[in-house]
């Protein structure tokens, strides 16, 4: 009872404080492909980095730099594997896995569904979230690599768009960007838009508004016009 009841409360909060800020640094280098889980490896690995940081944090009985090494030396391979699928396609394919077709100019691949283990109701449901109620609706159906799946509709199925219309489009000039925030100007995105400040106290002018700090928000409209929020 007296072990459980003993906690070496400094040791633990020190512990947490330096996994923590390891992690944040290795999850930048690890970059945006693995922490949105794009596939199969990348989501093994998300969780065995957190089984691994978390085992360092909680469980004192595990010697801290002996765990800090395996979290990143987790984490070296990680990157190098994917320095490996950058440079060979074969690799890619090995590590990442394909896409895979379920359904072909408007028919079931049944060794396909066999393959990735999916049953009919598995593929009707998987339809339904793309708002496809009727197989017959369905050109080409695909299992991407990361488990979503795609779904191309014949061509009598598919939703009538401006052009199919003839309608008159007008051009994007800019890309819709936040450009006040909090009454602060974001230098960034101006940048970005070969926009300067003395454009935008110019535009501010024309909406009865002297000073940045009476926006809240504002975002750049693709017509180059703003939305302002006060």
């Amino acid at each position: 009872m007296d072990d459980f009841l003993r906690v070496n409360f400094w040791e633990m909060i020190l512990r947490a404080s330096c996994t923590f800020f390891v992690l944040l640094i290795l999850a930048r280098l690890l970059g945006k492909k693995q922490l949105s889980q794009l596939t199969y490896f990348n989501y093994v690995t998300g969780i065995t980095i957190g089984s691994i940081a978390a085992d360092i944090v909680g469980n004192s009985e595990t010697p801290f730099f002996n765990g800090l090494i395996s979290l990143v030396w987790w984490v070296i391979l990680t990157i190098f594997i994917g320095y490996i699928g950058l440079k060979s396609s074969k690799a890619r394919v090995l590590f990442d896995g394909q896409p895979t077709i379920l359904i072909k100019e408007g028919k079931i691949l049944k060794k396909a569904l066999q393959r990735t283990h999916l049953n009919l109701d598995d593929l009707s449901m998987m339809l339904r979230k793309k708002d496809v109620f009727s197989l017959q609706e369905v050109h080409y159906a695909i299992l991407e690599p990361d488990g979503q799946f795609s779904v191309l509709k014949k061509e009598l199925k598919q939703t009538v768009t401006k052009e199919d219309m003839n309608i008159p489009t007008s051009t994007f000039t800019y890309l819709p960007s936040e450009i006040i925030s909090d009454g602060k100007i974001v230098k960034k995105n101006l940048i970005e838009l070969n926009l300067t400040e003395k454009w935008v106290h110019d535009e501010l002018k024309k909406h009865g508004i002297q000073t940045i700090q009476e926006v809240f928000y504002a975002e750049i409209q693709k017509d180059g016009s703003l939305f302002i929020n006060k």
